[in-house]
């Protein structure tokens, strides 16, 4: 009887919910609310009587009642303080349109020739492509982030020039008047304890060098913890979470910003948090779209920003010229217009005369902005709005730098423009004398429409890589103490990439010399020569051995056999792999001993033979061949190279798995350059999958991204050596 008076009370608890909740007939969809259903029927009957633009406008009324309503309630409910949007030092967040993520390893961004960082090189690749930036999201982590132990503050740290450099970039970036943000990844709970919260770091790092704001990666939203631990430094940063807001009226009040992952059906839905805070920021985020125009008509029609993000963890998906024109137009009308685009009296859907045309209306004090898309797959031609008749007001027709001579017909004054296929408008009503602002604005307007964005090439193209010449050393008769011979013969080279996104578009992981295009998957018969391969892997012992033969000390030498102390190793460590040495630090010692990194393929089979096991002693895996997984926030110290002899290939290679990551091979494209490791390691921190993963498989490599040595020194990072042979 209990259960069922239990059942019952859920049952009424489920019925009445409805006559609690918020009242509206357009519930959001995730961060957006659906439009006005202007367009539900096509038949004769539709309209209740009414003329279709009589219909149209009557549902559209019915429609901004109702959402307006729902505002009201759902902010009077949440408590709504907007007093963060009216703090002056947050106010640039306002007119932050475009906001392209940065991934450090961009090659226009830093070069490690000249130990310099290229804000301005970087800037005018933008501005060339697409009109330019008002931020940036700078991203040090992820992909890389869990290779070892360092911990997300780490990574910042360890850029070249550490705090001190990286506080000097950002000062070139605010010269150029763009603003800087870093991600805070609260899933990073696996690696380096920190010893302080998360929102303490973060205040406290970025504060230190001069950033502006904080992307919340994978977060609903930045916890309000954050905004008192930055305002306790004295340096407010602006928030910006990834993912829609799990209480949008509440988080709101203090997420300035917001990434917007949306849907784009016909006709545009309205941002929830635009809706309910006009101030607020949304960057429109659609990274693997290879066609822009749905994210920028969408973004144009709220008023709101873009994130132009090309380089994603390394792959290139690259914005089309097409695109990019679209970008700079919608910027250029953009950032003219902040103040009239946090309007409160924004009308979405305003109604309009013609099929598949939508607006959106700003309304200031002495003027008002029309923002406009065409989402017909056609041009759209003469009369597109009426508004009432006001004697002094002027029309310009933004998007093509003109000024308009409205037609009157009775108390109306009708404007007649055209908007081109998946095109854009924008008009501007103001009872002013176009001052020189406006004036520039009409001009450079009328310069870029000149060429439609049709004209503009659509067509996707990825970028290609090269992979880096290893010279060949001077083949060795026999083999040299400690190596082993490789005999020649036909290998199929078969291996693909693990990187955690991307599937299989083109692009992806790396392009080997024989392909034409980078991919995830890789396989290809070849012949390989004889050769001698390392039986160990290069020691701490071995490698203090070239130091004092050579002097050898490398220009950025930040993290470089940093676990060494005065000069050597620790007590023990003689006979374990040395770590923290780049790929740079490697090919020196390297050519100092005669002889070269080996080929990823060449690394394979000499771990693999000829018969495709999966690992070097077999098909099973054997805890045994290899040291034990490490899986706590601190770093110990890898095994001794000769410490688990299960563990030898065919040819009786010895760690080729599971001890440290080796280096091979490294490939170039124009923005990207990355190294391939294999072999995995002892190490892997817990708690989250978005860690670099390990690629024990011997027909997996992992892509790691290169900056600079500071960054790319890695303490589950060693080597081994090859030599050609006669």
């Amino acid at each position: 009887m209990l259960g069922k008076r239990i059942l019952l009370a859920a049952m009424i608890g489920l019925s009445i919910t409805p006559f609690f909740a918020q009242d509206t007939k357009y519930p959001p969809q995730d961060e957006q609310i659906p439009g006005p259903p202007i367009y539900p029927e096509r038949s004769r009957s539709c309209c209740n009587g009414l003329n279709r633009q009589e219909y149209a406008v009557k549902v559209f009324e019915e429609w901004l009642a109702d959402i307006k309503h729902f505002r009201m309630e759902r902010l009077i409910r949440a408590g709504y303080d907007a007093a963060q949007y009216s703090r002056p030092e947050l106010k640039w967040t306002q007119s932050s349109f475009i906001q392209p993520q940065l991934m450090i390893q961009d090659r226009y961004f830093y070069d490690p020739v000249t130990h310099e960082y290229t804000v301005g090189r970087y800037l005018d690749d933008l501005k060339r492509r697409y009109g330019g930036t008002d931020a940036v999201l700078i991203w040090p982590t992820y992909p890389n982030l869990g290779i070892d132990n360092r911990n997300q503050y780490d990574w910042l740290r360890d850029m070249p020039g550490g705090l001190a450099g990286v506080r000097q970039m950002i000062e070139d970036f605010h010269r150029h008047g763009v603003r800087v943000l870093f991600p805070v990844m609260l899933w990073d709970q696996g690696t380096r304890d920190e010893g302080i919260p998360n929102w303490v770091a973060t205040a406290r790092l970025l504060a230190n060098v001069g950033a502006d704001g904080v992307n919340g990666d994978t977060l609903h939203e930045v916890p309000l913890a954050f905004r008192k631990a930055s305002d306790a430094t004295g340096h407010p940063l602006a928030f910006e979470p990834e993912l829609s807001l799990e209480n949008p009226s509440e988080a709101l009040a203090w997420n300035n910003m917001s990434w917007g992952y949306w849907k784009y059906p016909f006709e545009p839905m309205v941002s929830l948090y635009k809706w309910l805070e006009p101030r607020h920021m949304v960057n429109v985020c659609d990274r693997w779209a290879r066609d822009k125009i749905d994210n920028l008509q969408f973004a144009f029609f709220n008023g709101v920003g873009y994130e132009s993000w090309e380089d994603i963890w390394g792959i290139w998906n690259g914005i089309k010229p097409r695109d990019g024109e679209a970008i700079r137009c919608v910027a250029t009308i953009e950032r003219a217009f902040p103040e009239l685009l946090t309007s409160r009296d924004w009308t979405p859907h305003t109604p309009t005369l013609q099929y598949g045309i939508f607006a959106s209306k700003f309304p200031g004090e002495n003027e008002t902005l029309w923002t406009i898309v065409n989402r017909n797959e056609y041009d759209v031609h003469g009369k597109q709005i009426e508004v009432p008749y006001e004697a002094g007001t002027r029309y310009f027709d933004l998007w093509h730098g003109v000024e308009l001579k409205p037609a009157v017909e009775g108390k109306m004054a009708v404007l007649s423009f055209e908007v081109e296929a998946r095109g854009f408008g924008a008009i501007l009503a103001t009872s002013h004398e176009a001052d020189q602002k406006l004036s520039r604005l009409l001009s450079t307007m009328h310069e870029l429409s000149q060429r439609p964005l049709s004209s503009f090439t659509n067509q996707r193209t990825f970028l290609p890589q090269h992979i880096v010449e290893i010279p060949r050393t001077k083949p060795a008769a026999s083999a040299p103490p400690c190596m082993v011979r490789i005999p020649g013969g036909e290998f199929v080279f078969n291996v693909h990439g693990i990187e955690i996104e991307g599937g299989n578009a083109v692009g992806v992981d790396v392009q080997e010399p024989w392909e034409d295009s980078p991919r995830r998957f890789h396989r290809h018969r070849m012949y390989i020569d004889s050769f001698y391969i390392d039986r160990y892997l290069v020691t701490n012992a071995a490698y203090k051995k070239f130091l004092a033969a050579t002097d050898y000390h490398p220009e950025d030498d930040h993290n470089f056999l940093k676990d060494w102390k005065d000069g050597t190793y620790p007590e023990g460590w003689g006979n374990k792999p040395v770590t923290w040495v780049s790929l740079k630090d490697a090919r020196a010692y390297a050519a100092w001993a005669g002889k070269r990194l080996p080929h990823e393929w060449e690394w394979q089979y000499a771990a693999q033979g000829t018969d495709g096991r999966i690992y070097p002693w077999g098909n099973k895996w054997d805890p045994a061949a290899v040291p034990k997984l490490d899986t706590r926030r601190d770093l110990p110290p890898p095994a001794d190279v000769d410490a688990h002899p299960k563990g030898a290939s065919p040819f009786g290679v010895m760690d080729m798995v599971g001890n440290v990551w080796q280096w091979t091979d490294e490939f170039e494209g124009a923005h990207t350059r990355a190294a391939i490791l294999r072999g995995g390691s002892h190490y892997h921190p817990h708690g989250s999958g978005w860690y670099f993963p390990e690629a024990f498989r011997l027909d997996e490599h992992g892509k790691f991204l290169l900056m600079a040595p500071s960054t790319d020194r890695s303490g589950t990072v060693g080597f081994r050596c090859a030599v050609d042979a006669e």
